[in-house]
């Protein structure tokens, strides 16, 4: 099977250094997923049909992400989302067999962060054709039912019986032009040339080998290895549409936090807040026109009653006021600023924490957008919303 490959984004966290990035406080696998699927879909152009997001790092173990991703996505509530546990392999794999109109995502979010997505379809951009996949047990990572990770891996081990050994049961005729799953000083070994350096080794580096391969306009074979399992596909490089996220590096800055009593969550409110919460949306009156954020019950501006739908509202941003908070609160990090920012020129303004900046430099003026985000955790419940991001050099 051959996929189109459309468009593909990919989306790195500004926490860390230039070796390794790290997700913030208020990052999950759902906003990072709802990050660069949001830049593939408008890089693409069109919409799409169906969202897979391959991870091992989920929020939570039961259901609800699928409806962030789908809301966070600003996708119709009919779209189809599947959450599928894995890493590079089965990150390539659906990229390669994904069926026109979906639009496959792979998140890291535990050690190396990154995201990276792409849209399947159209008639122009890359291809990327299922070739082989070789499934062997080497569990070297293992995680029990309590979440306990055991780690028996050994450099030598992996090296000879496990991406070694999978490596050559593929039988690969010539050199890959990328291998995912490992290290730039790994995959040296196995790459034709100067191997490319993805920022993940997760699921996600799946995604970016094939960003790194489109970006030299190469083609070959692709491969993605996991312990003791590989899977290779054959690009052909083309005019896929790109958009990349990556913002400079920096160092994560110093916060503390109480043990205090945990702050429960109304689902009740939690369910008639979600779409226009997760949505950024507006409540619109049928007879003004007025736009209320939250959406009433009656109309702020002519007090009509029950007549609103919700209205999509603009993330560009512009800071009305601001202030940095160093006053302990239960489930979040201090200090931490806050901001009531213009949503462009939609007349709306939200109250939103400040996210990707050191507190105390958020200034009126600024601009920026406003990005998902994991703002709590309540009784276990990922409590999403959005926080503003200023622009770099925007001041």
């Amino acid at each position: 099977m051959t996929a189109r490959l459309q468009a593909l984004a990919t989306y790195v966290p500004c926490w860390g250094d230039e070796r390794r990035r790290t997700a913030g406080p208020d990052e999950d696998a759902i906003t990072m997923a709802v990050a660069a699927g949001r830049a593939a879909i408008t890089a693409a152009g069109r919409p799409v049909d169906r969202v897979v997001l391959v991870t091992r790092d989920l929020p939570t173990l039961e259901g609800s992400a699928e409806a962030v991703l789908i809301a966070g996505l600003d996708l119709g509530s009919d779209v189809l989302a599947t959450i599928v546990v894995g890493g590079a392999p089965a990150a390539l794999d659906l990229a390669a067999s994904a069926d026109p109109g979906t639009l496959a995502i792979a998140v890291d979010v535990s050690g190396a962060a990154g995201a990276a997505a792409v849209v399947v379809g159209g008639t122009d951009g890359a291809t990327l054709e299922a070739w082989t996949r070789i499934e062997r047990s080497l569990p070297v990572l293992v995680r029990d039912a309590q979440g306990e990770v055991f780690d028996y891996a050994d450099p030598r081990l992996l090296r000879v019986r496990g991406v070694g050994a999978a490596m050559t049961a593929l039988g690969l005729d010539t050199k890959p032009v990328a291998v995912a799953g490992l290290s730039a000083k790994d995959a040296a070994s196995y790459v034709e040339g100067k191997p490319a350096h993805p920022p993940t080794t997760g699921a996600s580096s799946a995604l970016f080998a094939l960003a790194c391969a489109l970006d030299a306009n190469a083609s070959g074979t692709v491969v993605a290895t996991e312990q003791g399992t590989a899977t290779a596909a054959r690009l052909t490089a083309g005019r896929t549409a790109r958009a990349t996220h990556s913002p400079a590096p920096r160092a994560l800055p110093k916060r503390r936090s109480i043990a205090d009593a945990d702050i429960k969550i109304s689902l009740p409110a939690y369910e008639r807040a979600f779409d226009g919460k997760v949505r950024l949306a507006a409540g619109q009156c049928s007879k003004c026109g007025n736009l209320d954020l939250p959406q009433r019950y009656r109309c702020s501006e002519c007090g009509a009653e029950a007549s609103s739908s919700l209205a999509a509202l603009p993330r560009d941003a512009t800071v009305y006021t601001a202030v940095s908070v160093h006053v302990p609160v239960p489930g979040l990090l201090t200090p931490y600023d806050l901001a009531i920012v213009n949503l462009g020129d939609s007349g709306v303004r939200l109250l939103a924490p400040v996210t990707d900046a050191e507190p105390g430099t958020t200034l009126i003026g600024d601009s920026g957008s406003v990005v998902l985000r994991r703002i709590a955790v309540r009784a276990g419940v990922p409590d999403y919303g959005y926080a503003f991001v200023p622009a770099e050099g925007a001041r």
